[in-house]
C-alpha cells in the first residue's frame, strides 16, 4: 500500500548588499542508488540569471554546479522531489559466507577498492576507550551491527547545531551529544577501526504520522516530518552498502533517501560555495505532502469520508424505525495474539496457555466499558471430536434496564490470583448460603473424588515415576493424577447444595442425594465437580417430571429492583419461619424428591468457585445471584461464578470470549441502533488491540490475511418475536437471492478458503439441483408480515445447507432461526458466515453499513427474481477482481436507485485487502497490472496420518489476475511462460483482464502430486507486428534470492517488503525467436532445431469450461 510524497525543500539566503556569488554546487537530488523509487526531480534557482550543468562525482553521486554571472542580494534553491513510501526491508540482503559472521576479512581485491573507505582519520583516548569495549569475539554480523548502532544512539544524545563542518570524534564522545552528521562521523570512525568498509551519507529523512498508536516504544512523529539528515553505510559483502542511522539506532529503510555518499562529510555537503564578505541572513524549510495515498486498512477512510459514513447509518436508521424493521446487529469477530504468529495455539491449535491469558485480559477490559455491574462467568464451551478437553467459555452478563446483576466487583475473584480459599471456607459460605435461601443445613452435602480409580491409577504408572509429580510433556490423564495426588485424594472436594425453585409456594426447595454408598463419588477428572456429579446415580426421573426450557416467545415482564427484592425477601422469610423445613427424612420421600439441578460450591486453586445449576427462569438466576454476593460479603470471601450461564432472555445483555483453532472469537451483544454498533465495534478492536489481540495475519510469503476465524455477522431483533426474518420471511429470500445475483459479495468479503467444501459455501456451489429446489420453496414463500414464525425456517432448512447437509456451514445460516429441536435454536437469527475478519473496525462498520442499507431497501421493496445459473463462471470470471468490483459496482447502483447513497469508494479497503496489487509494468503507452485473485480450495481424501485419519486441504495452486490498458489486440498478445493468457477486453477502450491459474509449490498432498511448480511467471508482450518481446515483467512466488523464511512477517511493514521484492519490472523473453509448442508449457521461446525465426503468439488455446483464465497446470490438445 504505497503513499506517495513530495518532498519540498527550500533554502533561502539573504545579503545585506549586492555581493558576488562564486560557482556553488548542490549535491540535492536524490542518488541513482537510492532504493526508495524517484518519480520526478525538480529544481529552481533564483536569481533565474544564472548557468547550470549537472555532473556526477568520483563517488557517482549527482553534482548541479550552478555559475552565477551577476551580483544579487538574494539566493533561494527549491527542490521538490516525488517519492513512492514503499515499505523497504533494511534487513533483506544476503551477505557472503566468510562474512556472515564478525570479525572477517575482506578478499584482496575487494580491499584495493574499497581502500578510501577504510582509511582512519581520526584516533583520540576517548574513542579508543569506546572501542575497547566493543566485544570482538565471533557474532553474526546482523546482530554485531545492530548492537553497535544501538549502542552509539544510546550513548550520544541528539542536538540541533547550525555551526557549519562536524565535530570531530573526541567532540562528540566528550560532549555526549551531536548533532545527526557528528553521530554519524563518529560511527564512520568506529566501523573502520573495526575492519569495516564505511561510508558517510547525507540525503533526505521522511518520516510519515502511523496510522496507529504503537504499544511498546515510540509511535513516531505526531505528524509528516522531511529534513536534511546524515547516517552511515557499512560495506557487507555480498550485501554491498547498508544503511546504519546512529541517531535513531534503526538501520536505514525507506524514509532514508540519499543524496551524496562519500568517504568523507565534506564531499557530501548539500550546497558549497562562496560568496562575497557580508551579513546573511539564512533560513530553510522542509515540507512532506502525501499526494497520493493507496487504499490501506491501517486507515481506511480519511476523518471527512468517516463522517460520511456514519451519517448514512444514522438516516438509515430512521428508514429502519419508519418501516418498524425492529433489526439488531451482532457479531462474532475474531482475533489473534500481535506477538506470536508461529504457535500452534495462534494457527491451528483452539487450546492454549497464553490465548486463555489474553481472553481473561480482553474479559475484564470488555467488563469496564459494556458491563461494569455485570458478571462475569467462567463457563464451559463447546467438546469437539479429537479434543482432550471441552473448551472455556468467558462471559459477561449484564441486565438492560440499567439495574445491578452484581453490585460490587471486589467479590467476583479474579481467576488468576490465589486467595488462598479452602475447604472450610467452603462449607462456611454453603452454610449461610442455606440460611439465606432459607434451606436446612443437612442439604449442604460433601463429594469426594473416586479413591478406589486412583489408586488403580496410581499403581499403573512406572516403577520409577512420582505420581505427585508431572510436566507438560505426560499425557492429560498422568497431569490430572499428579495434581490429585498432591492434593489429597481422601478429602472433601466441595459441596452441592441441590436446588429447585419451587413456583406453586414461591420458594426455594432442595433434597438430599441418595447414593448406595452413603457417599457423593464424583466422576475421575480435573473439570469443575459442577461438570463430574453421578447424575446417573440418582434415582431416575419421569419423563413429565422434567422442567422444559421456557419458550422464547414467552412474554417478559420487567425484572424486579433490588429494593422489591428486599421486600419480597423480607415476605419470604416470615412465610418460611412459620412453616420451616422438616428437620427428619423418611428414605421414601428421599428418593421420590430427589431434585437433580444442584449449585456446587468448591475450593480450586486458592479460589472459592461456586457452580450454578442450569435454570429456566432468568428471575430465578438473579434471585441466586443477590443471595450469593451476600454471602460474600459478608464472609468477606470473593468467589468465582462458574457452571450453565443465566438461561437466554432479552432483559440480559452479554458477550462471550471462547477460543477457535488459532484465534480468539468474541460473540458481541446486538446492537439496535447504528449508533450502538459504532460504539460496540469500536470499542472491541480498541480493547482487544490494548490486550495484545489484533485482526489481521501475514502469510510466509508477506500476503496480508484477516485472523481465518471469520467475522461473522447476525440479523435479529431485541426478541425473537421482533426478528424482521420471521415476521417477514420474504426478506430471507430476497437476501438469500440478491447474493446470488451478485457473487461479488460472497468473494470481496470472504476469506481464503472458499468453495464448496469451505466454511460458508454459497448455495450455488455444490449442488447442482440446489437452484431448482430453491425455486420451489421461493414459490411457496408468504408475502407481507405472517404470523406463522416458523415458515422461514420450514421452508429453507434443508436448502441453505453445504454439500453434506449441514445446515451450519453455509453462506447463510438459519441454525438459530427457528429449529424445531429446542428453544435455544429458536432465536429468529440469521447468521452471515461468509465475511472474513477486517483489520480495521470501521471496515467491518461498513460491511455491517452495507448490510443495514440492503435490509432496508428490501423490506420497502422485496428482491424476487429468477435464480442465475452462473455454472463454471462462478469460479472463473468471478475469481479475478476486476469482474468481483464491477459485480459490487451493480450492487452499490442498485442501492443509490433506492434511496441510499453508498459509496463505492467505501468499498475500495476491501478490493485492496482481498485482491492486492503486487506490481506494474509500463511498456510504452501500454501497461501490464498484476493482483491477487481468487482460488477455490479442494478438501483432499482422506489419508491416514501420526493422528489420525485427516482430509488435507490442497493450497498449492493460486491464481492472478493481468490486466492491460492502452493495448491495442489486433497487434499485441500476452503470454505466459510461454502460453498465451486468454485476455477479454473490458467496458474501458484499449484494457483487457485475464487470469493465469498455476502451481506455486509442491506439497505432499495435493490434487495433482506429480505436477511440478510452474514459478516464477514471466509475462511477456508479444508484438505480432515485429515477430518479438517489447517488454514484460516478472512474479515469483517466493523470494527471487532463494532466501526462505521461517516466521511470518512480525507487522504489516515486513509483510509489505516481502510481497514488493517478489515482482520484477523486468525479466521479459529475449527475442526476436520463434517459440516452442504451445503444449510444451515451458518458459523461453528458444527454437531446438533450425534457425532462429521472429516470435509469433502462440496458439490460441480452447478453454471451455474457464474462458478467462490459463490454467498452466493443463496441456491443451494432448489427452
Amino acid at each position: 500500500m504505497t503513499i506517495r510524497v513530495a518532498i519540498q525543500h527550500k533554502t533561502t539566503y539573504e545579503f545585506d548588499r549586492f555581493v558576488n556569488v562564486a560557482p556553488h554546487v548542490l549535491r540535492l537530488q536524490p542518488a541513482a542508488h537510492s532504493r526508495t523509487k524517484i518519480h520526478a526531480y525538480s529544481l529552481k534557482v533564483m536569481p533565474e540569471k544564472h548557468f547550470i550543468n549537472v555532473q556526477q562525482d568520483p563517488f557517482g553521486n549527482f553534482q548541479t554546479r550552478l555559475v552565477f554571472p551577476e551580483k544579487t542580494s538574494r539566493l533561494e534553491f527549491f527542490v521538490e522531489v516525488i517519492a513512492d513510501m514503499t515499505v523497504i526491508n533494511p534487513f533483506d540482503f544476503f551477505v557472503e559466507s566468510y562474512a556472515e559472521a564478525f570479525p572477517f576479512t575482506y578478499t584482496k581485491e575487494l580491499k584495493k577498492e574499497l581502500d578510501p573507505y577504510l582509511k582512519v582519520t581520526e584516533s583520540c583516548p576517548l574513542l579508543d576507550e569506546w572501542l575497547s569495549s566493543v566485544d570482538r569475539t565471533s557474532t553474526p554480523t546482523n546482530d554485531f551491527l545492530v548492537a553497535i548502532n544501538s549502542r552509539l544512539a544510546a550513548d550520544i544524545g541528539y542536538g540541533i547545531r547550525l555551526e557549519p563542518g562536524v565535530q570531530t570524534c573526541e567532540e562528540t564522545l566528550t560532549l555526549k551529544k551531536g548533532s545527526c552528521r557528528d553521530t554519524s562521523w563518529l560511527l564512520v570512525q568506529i566501523l573502520r577501526s573495526l575492519g569495516l568498509a564505511a561510508r558517510f551519507a547525507s540525503g533526505y529523512l521522511v518520516q510519515l504520522k502511523s496510522d496507529v498508536k504503537a504499544l511498546d516504544g515510540p509511535s513516531g512523529p505526531e505528524e509528516d516530518f522531511t529534513d536534511l539528515h546524515a547516517w552511515c553505510e557499512v560495506y557487507l559483502p555480498g550485501a554491498g552498502w547498508v544503511g546504519l542511522d546512529p541517531t535513531s539506532g534503526l538501520f536505514a529503510g525507506e524514509g532514508h533517501i540519499p543524496l551524496a555518499c562519500t568517504p568523507e562529510p565534506a564531499s557530501a555537503a548539500p550546497i558549497t560555495g562562496f560568496i562575497d564578505e557580508c551579513e546573511c541572513d539564512f533560513s530553510y524549510t522542509n515540507i512532506v505532502t502525501r499526494i497520493h495515498e493507496d487504499p490501506r486498512v491501517t486507515k481506511p477512510y480519511a476523518d471527512g469520508e468517516w463522517d460520511t459514513i456514519k451519517a448514512l447509518g444514522f438516516a438509515v436508521d430512521k428508514e429502519l424505525e419508519e418501516g418498524d424493521v425492529r433489526l439488531t446487529m451482532g457479531g462474532e469477530p475474531t482475533f489473534v495474539s500481535i506477538d506470536d504468529m508461529d504457535s500452534e495455539q495462534w494457527n491451528t491449535g483452539a487450546l492454549g496457555a497464553e490465548k486463555l491469558k489474553l481472553a481473561k485480559d480482553l474479559l475484564i477490559k470488555m467488563k469496564q466499558e459494556f458491563g461494569a455491574n455485570g458478571l462475569l462467568h467462567y463457563g464451559q464451551g463447546k467438546w469437539y471430536p479429537g479434543e482432550e478437553v471441552p473448551r472455556w467459555a468467558l462471559g459477561c452478563f449484564w441486565r438492560t434496564d440499567g439495574e445491578a446483576l452484581w453490585n460490587d466487583p471486589k467479590y467476583l475473584a479474579r481467576v488468576d490470583q490465589n486467595y488462598k480459599h479452602t475447604i472450610k471456607d467452603a462449607q462456611a459460605f454453603g452454610e449461610l448460603l442455606c440460611d439465606k435461601l432459607a434451606l436446612d443445613k443437612q442439604y449442604l452435602q460433601s463429594t469426594y473424588e473416586d479413591t478406589l480409580y486412583y489408586m488403580w491409577m496410581e499403581q499403573s504408572l512406572p516403577a520409577d515415576a512420582d505420581p505427585t509429580k508431572a510436566d507438560l510433556k505426560d499425557d492429560l490423564e498422568r497431569r490430572r493424577l499428579a495434581k490429585l495426588l498432591s492434593r489429597g485424594i481422601s478429602t472433601t472436594t466441595g459441596f452441592v447444595l441441590p436446588l429447585e425453585f419451587d413456583g406453586h409456594n414461591n420458594r426455594w426447595k432442595s433434597s438430599l442425594w441418595p447414593m448406595r454408598s452413603d457417599v457423593i463419588t464424583l466422576i475421575p477428572g480435573d473439570s469443575p465437580m459442577g461438570y463430574r456429579l453421578p447424575l446417573n446415580s440418582l434415582p431416575a426421573q419421569a419423563e413429565e417430571d422434567r422442567i422444559p426450557e421456557r419458550d422464547p416467545f414467552d412474554p417478559r415482564q420487567p425484572l424486579a429492583n433490588k429494593k422489591d427484592n428486599a421486600v419480597l425477601d423480607s415476605v419470604a422469610k416470615q412465610h418460611f419461619a412459620k412453616k420451616p423445613e422438616p428437620t427428619t427424612l423418611t428414605p421414601e420421600k428421599v428418593l421420590k424428591d430427589v431434585i437433580r439441578t444442584t449449585l456446587c460450591i468448591e475450593p480450586r486453586d486458592g479460589r472459592l468457585h461456586v457452580f450454578m445449576p442450569p435454570m429456566t427462569h432468568l428471575e430465578h438466576f438473579v434471585g441466586v445471584l443477590e443471595h450469593l454476593e451476600a454471602v460474600a460479603k459478608t464472609l468477606d470471601l470473593p468467589i468465582v461464578i462458574e457452571g450453565y450461564e443465566p438461561p437466554k432472555d432479552p432483559r440480559l445483555q452479554k458477550f462471550l470470549i471462547t477460543p477457535d483453532p488459532g484465534v480468539i472469537e468474541v460473540n458481541i451483544h446486538p446492537a439496535a441502533s447504528w449508533g450502538e454498533l459504532v460504539h460496540n465495534t469500536e470499542t472491541l478492536y480498541h480493547q482487544a488491540y490494548l490486550s495484545r489481540l489484533g485482526a489481521e495475519k501475514f502469510m510466509l510469503d508477506g500476503r496480508h490475511t484477516g485472523t481465518g476465524g471469520g467475522n461473522h455477522v447476525t440479523l435479529g431483533g431485541r426478541t425473537p418475536a421482533d426478528s424482521p426474518l420471521l415476521r417477514r420471511p420474504e426478506l430471507l429470500q430476497s437476501l438469500v437471492t440478491f447474493w446470488q445475483h451478485h457473487p461479488g459479495l460472497s468473494y470481496l468479503f470472504s476469506g481464503m478458503f472458499i468453495g464448496p467444501t469451505s466454511q460458508a459455501p454459497r448455495p450455488d456451489e455444490g449442488r447442482d439441483e440446489a437452484l431448482y429446489e430453491m425455486e420451489i420453496a421461493f414459490q411457496n414463500m408468504p408475502e407481507g408480515l405472517v404470523d406463522e414464525p416458523w415458515l422461514a425456517d420450514r421452508l429453507m432448512r434443508n436448502l441453505l445447507v453445504d454439500i453434506t447437509g449441514n445446515t451450519h456451514r453455509s453462506e447463510f445460516c438459519i441454525d438459530k432461526l427457528y429449529a424445531a429441536g429446542s428453544a435455544s435454536g429458536r432465536q429468529g437469527l440469521l447468521e452471515f458466515r461468509g465475511f472474513e475478519m477486517p483489520p480495521h473496525p470501521h471496515m467491518s462498520l461498513v460491511q455491517m453499513l452495507l448490510l443495514r442499507c440492503l435490509v432496508a431497501r428490501f423490506w420497502k421493496e422485496p428482491y424476487k427474481k429468477p435464480l442465475v445459473r452462473w455454472g463454471t463462471s462462478l469460479h472463473d470470471k468471478f475469481m479475478m477482481p476486476h469482474f468481483v468490483w464491477q459485480d459490487i459496482k451493480e450492487v452499490v447502483e442498485d442501492l443509490q436507485r433506492h434511496g441510499f447513497p453508498f459509496k463505492l469508494e467505501w468499498l475500495a479497503p476491501f478490493e485492496e485487502f482481498r485482491f492486492p496489487h503486487y506490481g506494474r509494468k509500463k511498456i510504452d503507452n501500454m501497461e501490464i497490472e498484476l493482483r491477487w485473485a481468487i482460488e477455490p480450495w479442494h478438501v483432499l481424501g482422506e489419508e491416514i496420518t501420526g493422528s489420525g485419519t485427516a482430509r488435507y486441504v490442497d493450497s498449492s495452486v493460486e491464481r492472478l489476475q493481468v490486466k492491460l490498458s492502452g493495448l491495442t489486440d489486433s497487434r499485441y498478445v500476452l503470454c505466459c511462460n510461454g502460453r498465451r493468457v486468454p485476455i477479454r477486453a473490458t467496458d474501458r477502450k484499449g484494457e483487457y483482464v485475464g487470469a493465469v491459474r498455476y502451481k506455486a509449490w509442491a506439497p505432499p498432498s495435493a490434487l495433482h502430486p506429480t505436477l511440478g511448480t510452474d514459478a516464477p511467471l514471466v509475462f511477456d508482450l508479444i508484438d505480432t507486428w515485429n515477430g518479438m518481446s517489447v517488454g514484460g515483467c516478472t512474479y515469483h512466488v517466493s523470494h527471487p534470492g532463494g532466501r526462505t523464511y521461517d516466521n511470518v512477517p512480525v507487522n504489516s511493514n515486513e509483510a509489505e517488503a516481502r510481497r514488493v521484492n517478489r515482482f520484477w519490472d523486468y525479466g521479459f523473453t529475449q527475442g526476436p525467436l520463434s517459440q516452442p509448442p504451445a503444449f510444451s508449457g515451458l518458459r523461453s521461446f528458444y527454437s531446438t532445431d533450425g534457425e532462429p525465426r521472429p516470435m509469433s503468439p502462440p496458439t490460441e488455446e480452447p478453454m471451455n469450461e474457464y474462458p478467462h483464465t490459463l490454467d498452466l497446470r493443463k496441456k491443451y490438445n494432448v489427452l
